[in-house]
C-alpha cells in the first residue's frame, strides 16, 4: 500500500501555486509548514485502505529538485469535464502541457486522461475511469 509520495521543489511557491490550482477540487486539504506542503484527503472509513497523501518539500540533501525520469504521479477526477478544467486550471497556475485531455489508444474504452508537468517538472495526470460516461470510439 502507498502511504504517500513526495516530490521535491525548489520554489515552495511556485508549487504551492500550481498544485493549489487543482488539488481542493480533488478533495485534498492543505497543510503548510517550514518542512513544505501536505495535501491530505479526509479520512475516509468507508474504504479498505487509506488514500495516499501528497507532499512537496525542498530537497533534504540541499541540491537542486530535479523530476525522475519515467515518474509520475497521476490524480483520479471524478469526471471527463473535470479532468478538462483541472487541466486547464493547472496549466494558468504555472503548469506546462505534457498531452491534452483525452482518450488514449493504449488504455482502456474509459480511460481519459491529461498530462502535464509541474513547476519544478515533474510529471502529473489527471484521470478519470468513470464507466457512466461515454467511452473512446473503438
Amino acid at each position: 500500500m502507498i502511504a504517500y509520495v513526495t516530490v521535491g521543489a525548489d520554489d515552495i511557491q511556485l508549487a504551492k501555486r500550481f498544485y493549489s490550482a487543482f488539488l481542493p477540487a480533488l478533495g485534498y486539504g492543505l497543510k503548510e509548514g517550514p518542512e513544505g506542503l501536505s495535501y491530505t484527503l479526509a479520512s475516509n472509513t468507508n474504504l479498505p485502505v487509506a488514500l495516499p497523501d501528497f507532499y512537496v518539500k525542498p530537497t533534504f540533501d540541499g541540491k537542486p529538485a530535479s523530476a525522475g525520469n519515467g515518474a509520475m504521479v497521476a490524480f483520479e477526477a471524478q469526471s471527463q469535464k473535470q479532468v478538462r478544467d483541472l487541466h486547464a486550471v493547472a496549466l494558468t497556475a504555472g503548469g506546462t502541457d505534457e498531452g491534452q485531455p483525452g482518450f488514449r489508444a493504449s488504455y482502456g474504452v474509459h480511460f481519459y486522461v491529461s498530462y502535464m508537468r509541474d513547476p519544478q517538472g515533474n510529471k502529473i495526470a489527471l484521470f478519470s475511469n468513470n464507466p457512466d460516461e461515454p467511452g473512446r470510439p473503438t
